[in-house]
């Protein structure tokens, strides 16, 4: 499998347009040479159309599986598999990669990334990331970041069951199934804020099998809280309402503003709304903007 040429294809007039996105790789190049002039580069795409450009999560699923045991390059460590590594499992299903904006170790600013944990064989912590960078020059790279072996990072499945395990939670979800409701859990997101890790999750409730699913909860866990609330702004208050006023967002003109947790909160659940929005709408560089705004505040919270 590759991923070395991107097609546009015209809506109006049905042209189609093909962009080399590996310029390494030997089968353009050989197509390359039996059709001249048909492929270009990917600097060649139309700037508004670039920013639309992603990293395929069905390849990084499958490069992952792979990763998963030959990131280990001592033969005998790989031998005796002492280090060998598994992709999450949720309920019956894999997690897949999941886009997401953040800065990268090492870097200036933050960035479009598609995005997939990994945890110790048969351990239920975190042990790495593995990244797929989107955005300009660094289209297609891949790093992978591990974590210390010594310390403890939750994984999804150890939230999952904190989640399950949380009596209010558990009960409400009980109640619900018992009405002749269906509860969908939706994707769990995992939002970095400096050294730790934020989940949301989304908590859907159809009448029945053939209804509508409608957002009915917001579960969100930050170290060994989880908190369920109806909406994002009033879980954010109940997690960080607690900790002391932090400073708004700097700026000549508000270096010496705070801002009170709730407002936060509020900031955060309409960057958040926003972000829904332009995701439905399809527009992923407004998307990705807003989840960049919206991790600033999360931060400006958890000082």
């Amino acid at each position: 499998m590759r991923n070395s040429v991107k097609a546009v294809v015209d809506a109006y007039d049905g042209t189609v347009s093909f962009y080399i996105s590996d310029p390494q790789d030997i089968l353009v190049k050989v197509y390359a040479r039996i059709f001249p002039g048909l492929f270009k580069p990917l600097a060649a795409m139309p700037a508004d159309l670039r920013q639309h450009v992603r990293y395929p999560h069905q390849f990084l699923q499958l490069q992952a599986g792979m990763f998963a045991a030959y990131h280990m390059t001592d033969p005998k460590v790989f031998y005796n598999k002492e280090n060998l590594w598994e992709i999450p499992v949720l309920g019956d299903k894999q997690m897949e990669p999941y886009y997401t904006i953040m800065k990268l170790p090492g870097e200036k600013m933050e960035e479009y990334i598609l995005l997939l944990p990994f945890t110790p064989s048969k351990r239920d912590n975190l042990a790495a990331w593995l990244t797929a960078r989107c955005d300009g020059p660094n289209y297609g790279k891949i790093r992978a970041y591990t974590f210390p072996r010594d310390r403890l990072i939750y994984g999804p499945k150890q939230i999952d069951a904190r989640i399950n395990q949380d009596s209010f939670i558990s009960q409400q979800l009980t109640l619900w199934n018992q009405r002749g409701s269906e509860v969908i859990r939706g994707s769990l997101l995992v939002i970095p804020i400096e050294k730790s890790l934020l989940y949301v999750q989304p908590l859907f409730l159809a009448a029945d099998k053939a209804g509508l699913p409608e957002l009915k909860r917001v579960i969100v866990a930050f170290g060994d809280q989880v908190v369920m609330e109806e909406n994002l702004e009033l879980a954010l208050q109940r997690l960080f309402g607690g900790k002391k006023t932090v400073a708004a967002a700097a700026g000549p003109a508000s270096a010496d503003t705070k801002a009170s947790p709730s407002a936060l909160a509020k900031e955060a659940m309409n960057i958040y709304e926003r972000a829904i929005t332009l995701q439905r709408q399809g527009n992923w560089a407004g998307y990705g903007d807003a989840l960049r705004k919206l991790e600033q505040v999360l931060r400006r919270m958890a000082q």
